[in-house]
């Protein structure tokens, strides 16, 4: 299986559209913080009780998008099998705003590759490195960032507040390139 990492141009802007796949609801990531260090630990659900969830598709557009954000796709055999969207910030942190992989090519490495694309990206624009935010209940997603070489660097318990989501927070992702 030959997957190649490229950087996406007007050309391939259609690539952006990558629907989303459903991903396992299999507990909860627990982040801790003492006053100096983060930590964290996994509560997994029974099997009964776990469940799958997809987001909704986004309406991406490129020349709309170009101006404020970078592009990375995966790509097999010529069709796109992995998005990393980064966003320009106002601070020293590029910011992951997407990462997906579809469901067959996850745990083959492509969304590692696709932050290692963004590594450059930080390198080539003077960014120190990384962030970016996981749904607390989405376990797999905030190991892979860990396994990836994040760290947590923050947790927000108010985003969904009165949203169908309510009860899910958001656990903050740094990574230094």
């Amino acid at each position: 299986m030959d997957i190649t990492i490229e950087r996406i141009q007007a050309d391939r802007s259609a690539d952006l559209r990558l629907p989303n796949q459903p991903f396992r609801l299999c507990g909860r990531m627990v982040p801790r913080y003492d006053g100096h260090t983060w930590s964290h630990s996994v509560v997994w659900l029974p099997p009964g009780e776990q469940s799958e969830m997809t987001f909704p598709d986004e309406p991406y557009d490129f020349d709309r998008m170009a101006g404020e954000h970078l592009f990375v796709g995966a790509y097999c055999e010529g069709r796109c099998i992995g998005l990393a969207i980064y966003r320009h910030s106002w601070n020293k942190y590029l910011y992951l705003y997407d990462l997906k992989v579809c469901r067959d090519f996850r745990r083959c490495g492509v969304a590692g590759r696709l932050i290692e694309e963004g590594k450059a990206l930080c390198r080539e624009h003077g960014y120190l490195g990384i962030y970016t935010q996981g749904q607390d209940n989405n376990v797999a997603a905030c190991l892979f960032y860990l396994h990836a070489g994040f760290v947590i660097g923050g947790l927000d318990t108010m985003v969904y507040r009165g949203t169908r989501q309510e009860g899910k927070s958001d656990i903050l992702f740094y990574l230094t390139c």
